[in-house]
């Protein structure tokens, strides 16, 4: 490798993962506050938060790498251009295509790795976000009694404090409502004061009670009301409910977004072989449902004419029994309608199913040709620009990615509605980004002053002049 090639892909790889970590970090700050009312108040370890964080993180790459490549090759050319070494590398003999080579090279073997990241890690990352956010969502939030506010997160008890001592330990005023028998408020206990702990293992929260009595109404008694005071009493409160509890990752697993390239073409096949089926019993269902049921297989088979159902429905209608056969008659055709209807909807259903297969299945390649693409816009525009830093780069690189994600997007919820093919949907933003890279790469190789504002403020100058001149003059051009 040239020392120039060296130099080059250094200049690069530096920006290049500086951009990288930094969008990674904007886009989890963006995930956290979307999900930080079910993560706040429900006593997580810090481990599980930075387990999650780090699966938001491996799902969030997919926005994060097209980003870092656009604004790194701007950078890098950007600061090639406003130190003129660009131009030194021009007066060598070198083109601008030249100049790209190795970071074309370089580019072409992150496309691939994140093809490799997406068909191979993203589901596997995916899978287990799902099922630790699950988790956390169906978390109790953690055990806090307020002063003076009931507080019922305990199964089967509702405690209210009327307030607290400094350490947060020793109670008063304590009111606990017994609801395990499930019929009321038949067992009431009453405390002057007691004290909250917690048992060695964690697992029990111990209330230490003093100077109280407890009131219970016996239902099926002569007594109706019994009362019993105490001195001292100890209730335990099993807190295993608060224990976040791992579910199974196999309720996850067949979901479209944790499959590789292998197991969602498997998926679409099945599904489509599952609609192939259902249509063909469908077609069975009904030829049997419109039949009369006491036609045997001659006059079935000469139904084939239209002057034979004719011929037969004539007949019937003068039989015995006409009002009943026309009642008959409408009410299978609303069973048939109601039954066409249902069946209409499993295969729209169906249907999409396959297309959020197929959006998954194209979006591994997508991914891929999109940075190749961004690549042959970024550098170009470096070049033109002349501009390094985090200035005039991340205002340009920021509007093109908007461009992309947005048009990405919004064909992608097209695709989901059925309103555009999975391929085109998945496609239509490389598509629209290809011809502005080799336009902008055309007009970088021929030296083209397309962001050079005195280019176009010195044509209008020139347009204007033009024109005053040929007002003040109006007999020059007879």
């Amino acid at each position: 490798m040239k020392k120039l090639h060296t130099l080059i892909i250094k200049s690069y790889l530096g920006p290049f993962i500086l951009t990288f970590f930094i969008t990674l970090f904007i886009f989890v700050m963006q995930f956290l506050w979307k999900y930080i009312d079910e993560l706040v108040g429900k006593g997580l370890e810090w481990y599980l938060v930075a387990e999650l964080l780090f699966y938001a993180s491996a799902n969030l790459v997919p926005m994060a790498l097209p980003l870092a490549i656009l604004l790194a090759s701007i950078m890098t050319f950007g600061s090639f251009g406003e130190h003129y070494e660009l131009v030194a590398m021009k007066s060598s003999g070198m083109g601008l295509l030249r100049i790209m080579y190795p970071l074309l090279l370089v580019t072409i073997f992150t496309s691939f790795c994140a093809f490799l990241f997406t068909n191979f890690v993203w589901p596997k990352a995916n899978l287990e976000f799902a099922s630790l956010l699950y988790d956390i969502r169906h978390k109790k939030p953690a055990f806090d009694i307020t002063e003076g506010v009931y507080y019922d997160g305990l199964d089967g008890y509702v405690i209210r404090i009327e307030n607290k001592d400094e350490d947060g330990k020793g109670l008063n005023d304590i009111l606990i409502y017994d609801h395990t028998k499930k019929e009321g408020n038949i067992h009431v206990i009453r405390a002057e004061k007691g004290r909250m702990e917690m048992s060695k293992d964690e697992r029990y929260l111990e209330f230490t009670l003093e100077n109280g009595a407890s009131y219970e109404e016996v239902l099926e008694s002569t007594k109706p009301h019994m009362k019993s005071a105490f001195d001292k009493e100890v209730l335990r409160f099993d807190l295993s409910g608060f224990q976040m509890e791992r579910s199974d990752k196999d309720i996850f697993k067949d979901n479209y977004q944790m499959l590789n390239l292998v197991q969602l073409e498997n998926a679409v096949d099945t599904y489509r072989l599952a609609i192939v089926k259902r249509d063909i019993e469908y077609g069975k269902l009904i030829h049997r449902k419109t039949l009369p049921e006491d036609l045997d297989s001659a006059q079935a088979s000469q139904l084939s004419s239209p002057d034979s159902i004719k011929t037969l429905a004539y007949n019937a209608i003068f039989k015995e029994h006409k009002v009943a056969l026309i009642e008959t008659a409408i009410s299978q055709l609303r069973s048939n309608k109601t039954y066409v209807t249902s069946r209409a909807n499993v295969r729209i259903s169906n249907v999409k199913t396959i297309n959020r297969h197929l959006i998954e299945w194209h979006r591994k390649f997508t991914l891929s040709f999109a940075c190749v693409i961004l690549f042959f816009i970024g550098a170009p525009l470096g070049a033109i620009i002349r501009k390094g830093g985090l200035g005039m780069p991340v205002v340009i690189s920021v509007l093109f990615f908007l461009v992309y994600h947005i048009t990405s997007i919004t064909s992608e919820k097209m695709v989901k509605q059925g309103e555009l093919a999975p391929y085109k949907g998945m496609w239509i933003a490389s598509i629209i980004l290809l011809p502005i890279g080799l336009f902008l790469t055309y007009k970088a190789s021929t030296d083209s002053s397309l962001f050079d504002i005195e280019t176009y403020t010195k044509s209008i100058r020139n347009f204007f002049l033009r024109l005053f001149s040929a007002k003040s003059n109006p007999t020059k051009d007879k």
